[in-house]
């Protein structure tokens, strides 16, 4: 009876040595696990901060997402559906690409980043101005850049990249581009702030944006009103991202020509 005593003793006082010293080396897991959760929820906090100190919300309108960044609505996204519409035969009549590729005075190496790319069409005639450089398609939607590389096979175009990003980050490369163009897109971005942040992140220092969009000022322009931009409005959200009105120059039948620099001593 003692020996079995004993024994259970000796089995008790192992069990109780291993269990404090797993508890031991558990303790400090559990300190980091629990100190990876709370760092965690501290960044989606100020994440989360950083969004309402910039946008609002708002009952979502007919052809809006019901979200507001500096007192517009933000409009829907064109789905990869409208490429017939994208790539109408009437586009030339109806709003003059020709003319707002004369204005852009482009270098033959210049990198020019097509944001918000769509079908392509401007980066198709974008990529013959700059023989020694190359257009840089930018889209959210994979669907456009495969319709991109499809025509790209089938008119032997080699300076066109086509480039995936987010919808709040165009993931440019750092100070690489000497053009950025938005043509119809801008009001469509769902975090217009966090993608004109990464545009002016990835021009050189004096790169210029230029936007095309319908003319919100004009209620005979005829396209829904969420899918048109003031100069007023424009002008304001490029200087809180630190860009520089340079001109408006009014060649074209329904739009906008408006153009922004990135100042010289902004790396």
């Amino acid at each position: 009876m003692l020996k079995r005593a004993h024994s259970k003793m000796r089995k008790w006082g192992t069990f109780r040595l291993l269990f404090f010293i797993a508890f031991d080396h558990l303790f400090p897991m559990l300190r980091i696990f629990a100190l990876l959760c709370l760092s965690i929820l501290a960044t989606g906090h100020f994440s989360h901060a950083d969004e309402a100190a910039h946008y609002s919300t708002k009952e979502p309108s007919r052809d809006g997402i019901g979200k507001v960044y500096m007192g517009r609505e933000i409009s829907q996204v064109v789905s990869q559906h409208a490429i017939g519409w994208l790539e109408r035969r009437d586009r030339e009549g109806e709003e003059k690409p020709s003319l707002v590729i004369e204005n852009l005075e482009l270098a033959p190496d210049a990198v020019v980043a097509d944001i918000g790319a769509g079908s392509g069409y401007f980066s198709f005639l974008l990529a013959p101005l700059v023989p020694e450089g190359k257009v840089v398609a930018v889209d959210i939607q994979q669907e456009m850049l495969d319709f991109i590389e499809a025509k790209k096979k089938l008119k032997k175009v080699g300076n066109i990249e086509t480039h995936l990003g987010t919808i709040e980050d165009t993931k440019l490369e750092a100070a690489t581009v000497d053009l950025a163009i938005m043509v119809d897109a801008y009001h469509e971005f769902s975090y217009p702030r966090e993608m004109a942040e990464s545009i002016v992140e990835g021009l050189k220092p004096g790169g210029r944006i230029v936007f095309l969009e319908y003319r919100g000022e004009d209620p005979s322009v005829p396209i829904k009103p969420l899918h048109k931009m003031t100069i007023k409005q424009v002008t304001a959200e490029m200087k809180a991202v630190g860009m520089e009105f340079v001109e408006v120059r009014d060649f074209l039948p329904i739009q906008h020509f408006l153009v922004y620099r990135k100042p010289s001593n902004n790396p």
